[in-house]
């Protein structure tokens, strides 16, 4: 961490919080050389289509500060209970304060509570194994490195299948 940590409150997504979270997640993605720009949309979509099974802010008194989504995935194997992780965002210069971590960890406690099996995410094989997340080769996600794409089990044994997110992550299926 590059500074103390931000003392923040935790609350679902609420109706007038989407152009916050729309500008939120394009600030904290336009400076990521991973990113495709599409994030913010990304939201956008899957709100639209009923698929933001989970969307939790971070405010830290003032303002929103921080976002994460998670929404349902297909497994060729027809597992069923599984869900993706993310966009996760932060305000640039708030990275490295707490806020993501905080966000990642209530995200995986809410959902363990609701009855998820699994979830998985495409994200630094460095920053996501802190929060458990692993790369299990018989997950795929056709594409990016394999090594990238990881899953936190969090009951009954892992599928093994082809990964699918849901449609709003391909704006050519929106």
């Amino acid at each position: 961490m590059s500074g103390p940590e931000i003392p923040v409150t935790l609350r679902p997504e609420a109706v007038g919080d989407e152009a916050t979270i729309h500008a939120l997640t394009e600030a904290a993605f336009a400076p990521m050389p991973f990113s495709d720009g599409d994030e913010q949309h990304v939201i956008d979509r899957l709100r639209d289509d009923g698929d933001l099974t989970f969307s939790l802010v971070a405010e830290d008194g003032k303002r929103i500060v921080g976002h994460i989504a998670i929404s349902p995935v297909t497994i060729t194997d027809g597992a069923r209970g599984w869900y993706g992780l993310g966009p996760v965002a932060v305000w640039p210069e708030l990275h490295h304060r707490g806020i993501g971590g905080t966000l990642i960890r209530r995200a995986i406690a809410d959902m363990r509570q609701a009855g998820a099996k699994g979830i998985i995410l495409l994200g630094s094989n460095v920053y996501y194994p802190r929060f458990g997340f692993e790369h299990h080769p018989q997950l795929k996600y056709p594409g990016p490195p394999a090594e990238f794409f990881q899953a936190l089990l969090l009951e009954g044994e892992l599928p093994s299948g082809v990964v699918s997110y849901a449609p709003g992550f391909d704006p050519s299926e929106a």
